[in-house]
């Protein structure tokens, strides 16, 4: 499971011109879903990004995590993420799990993010989504639960 997280003033999505996910400060969170993937990955993936140190204290140091600044989290699914573009000029996404695996795994995701008392929006999984970000830094990382213990 690979998620890329960006710090954010604001975020939100639209599905079809409706905004159906929107946020303030907190952490914009593309997921995409990989073939082989665990509940164990979402468990990981999620206690990582929730814990990270990356919001400014009062030293202007990252030294604060979404749950010590009561930030939100906007979560949108995201297949392309798991593609390969190693050979030719085409993505493979042979690697992309299946879809009903993906959004199950998904809602989970969103789910356990929320168990941490964290007000989490979304996208609509599988649907063609404009995504709007007010990045703050920009802090951007890439998180894949196989290179996490």
């Amino acid at each position: 499971m690979i998620a890329v997280i960006q710090r954010v003033k604001s975020s939100s999505v639209k599905v079809d011109g409706k905004i159906v996910g929107q946020i303030g400060q907190g952490l914009n969170i593309l997921l995409g879903v990989k073939k082989g993937d665990t509940k164990e990955d979402i468990q990981k993936l999620v206690n990582k990004i929730v814990n990270l140190r990356i919001f400014q204290d009062e030293n202007d140091k990252m030294n604060l995590s979404l749950i010590d600044v009561g930030g939100e989290a906007l979560i949108i699914s995201q297949f392309t993420l798991a593609g390969n573009i190693k050979k030719g000029r085409r993505p493979s996404f042979d690697a992309s799990e299946d879809p009903k695996i993906a959004n199950e795994y998904y809602e989970e995701f969103k789910a356990f993010v929320a168990s941490h008392d964290i007000h989490v929006q979304s996208g609509v999984f599988g649907a063609y989504m404009d995504v709007d970000i007010q990045n703050d830094g920009p802090v951007t990382f890439i998180v894949d639960s196989k290179e996490l213990n």
